[in-house]
């Protein structure tokens, strides 16, 4: 396994619609699990294929808390079928924004469809975290970041801290 580059807000293979994945086979899974192995290591909780650079309609999640065991997911071509009317308003972070958050209100509850690692079809109900999760992670296959998802003052803020943070790094090198 490798742990694989994320992309940072501005690039552009963040902002591009990813294409569906034609075949789920075992060099798709070796992907699948260099995506995981580089998002517990990031760490975080889902990465989506835009952010290591591949336009592809897949992401990895491991939604479990600390104290549970982990539980990885491994999601191809998803798709949203249904939402609930019923919002909540979650702090997100974002591997591909770091160290910035921010409050995005979403459904509370999704159901969605997807293909599996074996390439079996599968259908779950994500509520709580989990369907925070899968909302943001499936937003990067659109093209969409959850700082799209705030208010442009609050957005211009946390992209100047962005960039302050990155000023930061590299006059640290």
């Amino acid at each position: 396994m490798a742990i694989l580059k994320i992309y940072e807000y501005p690039h552009p293979v963040l902002k591009k619609k990813a294409e569906p994945v034609a075949e789920v086979n075992d060099d798709l899974r070796k992907v699948l699990d260099d995506m995981l192995e580089t998002m517990y290591e990031a760490p975080g909780v889902g990465l989506a294929a835009p952010q290591v650079g591949l336009s592809q309609r897949m992401v990895v999640i491991d939604a479990a808390r600390d104290d549970e065991e982990p539980a990885p997911m491994y999601l191809i071509n998803p798709e949203i079928i249904w939402r609930s009317e019923e919002t909540e308003i979650c702090e997100e972070g974002c591997l591909s924004v770091p160290e910035q958050n921010a409050e995005v209100e979403r459904p509370a509850s999704v159901r969605v469809r997807y293909t599996d690692y074996h390439g079996q079809a599968r259908e779950i109900l994500a509520e709580g975290f989990l369907a925070v999760v899968v909302q943001h992670e499936l937003d990067h296959l659109d093209g969409i970041l959850y700082i799209d998802r705030i208010s442009k003052l609050k957005k211009s803020m946390l992209v100047k801290k962005l960039e302050k943070l990155r000023k930061n790094r590299s006059d640290a090198k």
